[in-house]
Formats: structure tokens, sequence, C-alpha cells
């Protein structure tokens, strides 16, 4: 017979059901002669989860809650009722993952679902779950669980799409129970219930598992088993490509940039800072360049600041974003504020910012500019990256107003007058009136 677990000793408290389900879970494989490498286990958080060394399957440990989840992503890929799947969950993990139960219940994805249930989170000091009985005492709950916890099997079996579902006890040997919930084809459920002997043993001296799961009015039964269609994916022959040849930014002009350059937009939501570094990308992309962009902005998305940083490079670039850009554009407070860290640690490059505002000490040449009386607190990111370019001549001023006025925002500017705007000589005046370094 093939070994499912490894000899060493199970990773468990003395006593806990948990060295039951694994041992059992052997038995039951061996019984239905599967082969190791047709079995994958998936774990989450909670001391279930601790089992994956353990096995000489292939294991898969996912986030709290979500090992359903996870093994619906497997079951599908794998599209084979042929390799088991089967999920381990703890009945924490099982109310956080409800929803994922139900769906792949609901789907018929073929695993079987073995839910641990020992009424309590184990790993982290012994809290009532929402399977916790009446009456049933925690660390956490001394007086004892007010209402009867969820019936997960009631629930599981009241959804379209199950094969099998079924309570037992999780004492002696139930491994032909087991294995008759890991040959169904679909998704089978089996509910082991046992007592934590750190937390639940302690708390409830003298109680006994059949006790507790008698007076919660928990039925050790089968509540489904029948023939049902499993999922199976629909795999597509011919798929469409994802970029079509036509909307690819063709190349148009000539940059003689030689090194890749790094730059960083920093101002506030709503101000055109993802719009002007999307600008700057495709006017690079026109002009023979390789590029990358990354968006960086609170949660709440309209207010506070934006940033985006922009690669730009003769090379293929493998990532997004930079620590140590060559070039920081800053057009607001917000935009300041998020920056003056990377600001600090520059050992040179070039600052761009907005003239009210004052810059913090760094080794970055600081150029001023009043983006923001000059265009506009909505179009000063616009007038920034226009002066960026006039300034650096990093690539050719006709790819971005070739990308420019190709976008409907271009309507809204009188060009020739931004232009003016940008002129050395009043450039020169203005930089009189701004406020010096710090």
């Amino acid at each position: 017979m093939n070994n499912f677990l490894t000899d060493a000793p199970l990773p468990f408290c003395k006593g806990c059901g948990h060295n039951h389900i694994a041992a059992n879970t052997e038995k039951a494989l061996q019984l239905l002669g599967y082969d190791p490498m047709n079995i994958v286990l998936v774990t989450d958080i909670g001391c279930h989860g601790i089992i994956d060394k353990s096995f000489l399957t292939h294991t898969v440990h996912g986030l709290h809650g979500r090992s359903v989840a996870l093994a619906t992503g497997v079951s599908a890929a794998l599209n084979n009722p042929d390799k088991k799947v089967i999920v381990f969950i703890g009945d924490g993990g099982a109310t956080i993952g409800m929803q994922h139960l139900i769906d792949a219940a609901h789907n018929g994805f073929n695993m079987t679902v073995v839910i641990h249930n020992n009424f309590l989170y184990g790993m982290t000091g012994g809290q009532p779950s929402e399977f916790t009985p009446f009456g049933f005492k925690t660390p956490y709950l001394p007086e004892g669980g007010v209402k009867t916890g969820y019936d997960i099997c009631k629930l599981i079996s009241a959804v379209d799409g199950v094969s099998y579902v079924s309570r037992l006890e999780g004492i002696s040997d139930f491994s032909k129970e087991l294995a008759e919930a890991f040959s169904r084809k679909g998704f089978s459920l089996v509910e082991v219930m046992e007592i934590c002997p750190s937390y639940g043993v302690k708390s409830n001296p003298g109680m006994k598992l059949s006790k507790v799961v008698e007076g919660a009015g928990l039925k050790i039964e089968k509540f489904v088993d029948r023939e049902v269609e499993a999922y199976k994916t629909v795999v597509k022959s011919e798929l469409k490509p994802l970029f079509n040849e036509e909307d690819a930014i063709k190349t148009l002009f000539a940059t003689t940039l030689k090194k890749p350059i790094r730059l960083m937009l920093c101002g506030s939501a709503g101000e055109g800072v993802q719009a002007a570094a999307e600008f700057l990308l495709k006017a690079g992309i026109t002009s023979g360049l390789n590029g990358t962009k990354k968006g960086s902005y609170p949660v709440t998305v309209g207010v506070g600041f934006s940033a985006a940083e922009v690669i730009l490079s003769s090379e293929e670039i493998l990532y997004t974003g930079s620590p140590n850009p060559d070039v920081i554009c800053v057009t607001s407070a917000d935009g300041l504020e998020y920056a003056r860290k990377t600001l600090a640690n520059m050992k040179g490059g070039k600052l761009f910012i907005d003239s009210s505002l004052k810059a913090p000490e760094t080794k970055a040449e600081v150029i001023p500019f009043p983006f923001r009386e000059r265009g506009g607190a909505k179009n000063s990111s616009i007038y920034n990256i226009f002066y960026l370019l006039k300034r650096t001549e990093m690539i050719p001023m006709e790819a971005l107003l070739h990308v420019f006025n190709e976008n409907k925002i271009a309507k809204k500017f009188d060009l020739g007058k931004m232009f003016q705007a940008l002129e050395e000589p009043f450039y020169a005046e203005i930089n009189e009136k701004t406020t010096a370094p710090m």
C-alpha cells in the first residue's frame, strides 16, 4: 500500500482529534488505492493546517478560511475527477469561508471538504466560533455558548450540486466513512466532531464528545448521498489575443536617451497625475522606448495624494516603480508629503517643484516653477510634464504632443497659451519670486 503520511510524529497536541482525522485520511486513501501524487491536500490557517509537512501528497497552504476557494481553483485547473482534491478546514475557517463552501457545493467542484470541528479557535487561545454549541465553554466564553452554532451539514445539504454530506464523531476508526466521501464525484463534505484537549476539555471537565453533539442537536448521520453532475471546466481551444496588432503603440519618433530614466510624478487626487504619467509613458513608447508605470494613491482615491512612477528605457524593463528615481515632479503639498522620504534619499537628479512649495533638504537639483498658478490646480501635472520635456529633452516634444492631441483632454487646452507660459524668460521672472529651498 502507498503511504500518504511521513513516519514522523504528527504535529498535534496529545489527544487532539486532528490526529485521528489525519490517520483515518491515510487509511481511506489506501482503501481506495490512490497514488499520493494524485492527491492535492489544501489547508489554511489553524491547528489543522500544520499537517502539511506530514503528508506525502501535493499540499497547498492558504489564508484563513480560504482553503475551499484555493481548492476550487485547483479543481478547475486539474479538470480531472481522478485527481483527488481534499480540503482540510477548521470550524473557524469554515465560518470565515462560508460563502466559498456554498459556492463550491453549488457548482459541484470535484473536492472533499473535511471540517475539523472542535467548537472553537484552537490556535489563538480558545475563542468561540460560530460552531460553538449551546452551553459549551471556552476560555473566552466561560459562561458557555448562549445559542447553538451553525449546522453546517444542514446548510450544505440544502445546496443544489452537492453529492455527499455526513457528520461523524472523530473517534475510533472512521476511515470507511471518509473513503465513501472521497470516492464521490463532485462536491462532498464530512464534518468531524472533536474536542480540543487544550481548551475544550479543560473548560468543560468531564464532558464527553457524544454529550456535546447530542446536546447541540447535531445528528450523527449521512445527510446527502446521490449522483450529481460534477463541475467540468470548459476548455477553449481558440482564444482571441489580449491585444490586437492595430492597438499596439507604434514607433513614430526617435530619442537620444541612452540609459534608463526613472521618474516620479507626485500631486493631489483629481489633478491629472495619473493621466500625465500615461502621456509621458506613451510618448516614450512612440519614441522607440520600453516603458512601465506604477500608480499609487490612498484607498479613498478622490482625496489625498496621487503619485505615479514611470520608467523609460531602450532595454527591456521587468519591473515597475523605483525607490531611487532620477527625476521627481511635485505639484502639490499632498505630493510633496508623499515624496519627502524619497527626496531625502536622492543622491542627485532633479526635482521639479511648484514654486508655492518649500523644497525639503535633498541632493537633487531643485527647479521651481509656478505650475499651479499658470496651469490651475487641475492641469498642474500636464503643465509639469510639458515643462519637464522642455528642460530635459529626454524624449521629443513632438512625441508628447502627438500622444496628447489624440486624447480628449487636449480639447480643453490652449496649447499656444500653455507654451507661452512655459517660456524661459517667463520662468526667469517667476523664479525670482520663488521661495528658496530649506
